[in-house]
């Protein structure tokens, strides 16, 4: 009886032993092949997998390495990490750049667009002084210290303009927190700035070309303090005005006050400053040292060193250009806007704990409202020290706000 075996061929076991046999060697050949090329399939996806995990982990140990430090990564890495080949003195090398992070400040649209007519306007209504403040965080961070410092410009200065050039501020959010004061008469308004527009024709703006596009590291420095350094650069060069940090106490008008920047400590025996600050910053339109700011600021940004791209620029700018010609600013000592230091503030908002405390706050406030500006709270350090009543920065605030709200709160 003929039966169908191994597809469409028809065999006769009994007649053809040799085609059986040879038929049967080769479904043992295929099976064995089977295995093999799967086994062989398994080992090369685990070999690839491995691969690929350590790609991603190597670049992990990047982040914690100093730029200019060069050191072997595998020759193959997963595309999903994004890797820089340098050249150097030492051979070529590779690091892991950081991506910029988003921020909308970046973004153009209509609300930016309209910025340079809304800044016009705003300040085009008799303002006694111009103010700018910065605030490149959440709307919701704006809080009880911001508000204070807000006040007290408007203590001192009643006629005066402050606009705050934030896109989170620039809102519904943002407006009601401003509302107390706008329904008292005073010229506040929170504008999206156009980063973009601010920098162009300076040295900033292929700075900002080249860190949009990736060929800057951001470094690990939170960002946006160092968009705050150029930002307060790059609205005084095109407007003129006074800029201020929102951690700023101002206690006297800044109305006599003409392209002047102040010095945070001095020698004790020279008297000579060894540190200028860019907190407060007084300034004219097109002022030629500012423009050095941003220039100086452009080709030696470094995202990875702290104050590098603030305090410690414009203090490199000034010791290189003062006493030339062309320039005309004033520096003014620590007491004008820095009379106590980061390490001391501490002390301005707790109370006394003897008589002699107490005569010490007394002779403090006495000072500061004759020979002060305004005072530094360097927010970083005090940010979240309670103010205690009748403490030097109780006294202070309780005498120089408007709404007068929240004054011994943090």
């Amino acid at each position: 009886m003929a039966a169908k075996n191994f597809g469409c061929r028809v065999v006769n076991r009994s007649k053809s032993p040799v085609v059986f046999m040879i038929l049967f060697a080769l479904l043992m050949f295929s099976m064995l092949a089977d295995s093999i090329v799967s086994k062989i399939s398994l080992e090369s996806a685990a070999f690839n997998q491995k691969r690929d995990y350590q790609a991603l982990q190597s670049p992990k140990v990047v982040r914690n390495i100093k730029r200019n430090v060069v050191f072997p990564l595998p020759l193959t890495v997963s595309k999903q990490n994004k890797i820089i080949r340098v050249d150097n003195e030492h051979g070529i090398g590779k690091f892991r750049r950081r991506r910029l992070p988003e921020y909308e400040i970046f973004t153009s649209d209509e609300l930016t667009n309209k910025f340079h007519g809304r800044v016009l306007e705003f300040f085009n209504h008799g303002c006694e002084v111009h103010f700018f403040m910065t605030w490149i965080a959440k709307v919701g961070s704006f809080g009880r210290r911001e508000i204070m410092a807000v006040e007290s410009v408007f203590k001192a200065h009643p006629n005066g303009c402050l606009m705050i050039l934030s896109r989170t501020m620039d809102s519904v959010q943002g407006y009601r927190i401003l509302k107390p004061l706008l329904d008292r008469g005073f010229k506040v308004l929170a504008v999206a700035p156009d980063f973009p527009f601010l920098v162009k024709n300076t040295p900033a703006e292929a700075w900002l070309d080249d860190m949009k596009s990736g060929k800057k590291d951001p470094g690990e420095i939170p960002f946006a303090q160092n968009l705050s350094n150029l930002l307060r650069l790059a609205v005084l060069y095109k407007y003129g005005g006074v800029y201020l940090d929102t951690d700023f106490i101002v206690l006297r008008s800044f109305k006599g006050l003409k392209n002047t920047i102040g010095a945070q400590s001095i020698d004790v025996v020279s008297k000579n400053w060894t540190r200028l600050n860019n907190a407060v910053l007084v300034f004219d339109m097109n002022h030629p040292l500012v423009l050095k700011f941003i220039e100086e600021f452009a080709l030696t940004f470094d995202g990875n060193k702290w104050g590098h791209n603030g305090p410690y620029m414009v203090s490199r700018v000034v010791r290189g250009v003062e006493g030339r010609a062309g320039y005309n600013f004033t520096i003014l000592p620590p007491m004008a806007f820095y009379p106590v230091d980061w390490m001391k503030i501490g002390s301005f908002f707790k109370l006394p704990k003897d008589s002699a405390g107490w005569r010490w706050i007394e002779a403090k406030v006495w000072q500061l409202k004759r020979q002060t500006f305004g005072v530094h709270l360097w927010n970083k350090q005090s940010s979240k020290l309670m103010v205690e009543e009748g403490s030097v920065m109780g006294r202070l605030m309780a005498e120089n706000c408007v709404l007068c709200k929240h004054v011994y709160s943090s």
